[in-house]
């Protein structure tokens, strides 16, 4: 599949690279379906910049994961500690 560059280069002050490729005939049928876009070259630019926001939001989560994982949440600081805290606003919320 030839991606159309078209013009949109102009305005947008990035380099534009021309990709060839297969893709699924269904996918891409079910895809220029939705009609979001107009042009398969858009259609992929979103679909990457949604890949890759997924891939960002996959390393924040990991980051945070870790983060806690390295500090529990029953450890105590100047405030208190996490655990404790949880625990006191659940008990202000009443049962679930």
């Amino acid at each position: 599949m030839d991606i159309d560059v078209g013009q949109t280069w102009h305005n947008r002050g990035m380099a534009r690279q021309r990709i060839s490729t297969t893709v699924d005939a269904e996918l891409l049928a079910r895809a220029r379906a939705l009609n979001l876009s107009g042009t398969d070259a858009s259609m992929i630019e979103r679909a990457l910049s949604a890949l890759l926001a997924l891939h960002r939001a996959a390393e924040l989560d990991r980051e945070y994961a870790d983060a806690y994982a390295a500090q529990p949440l029953d450890t105590p600081d100047e405030w208190g500690d996490l655990a404790s805290f949880g625990t006191a606003v659940r008990a202000r919320s009443g049962p679930a």
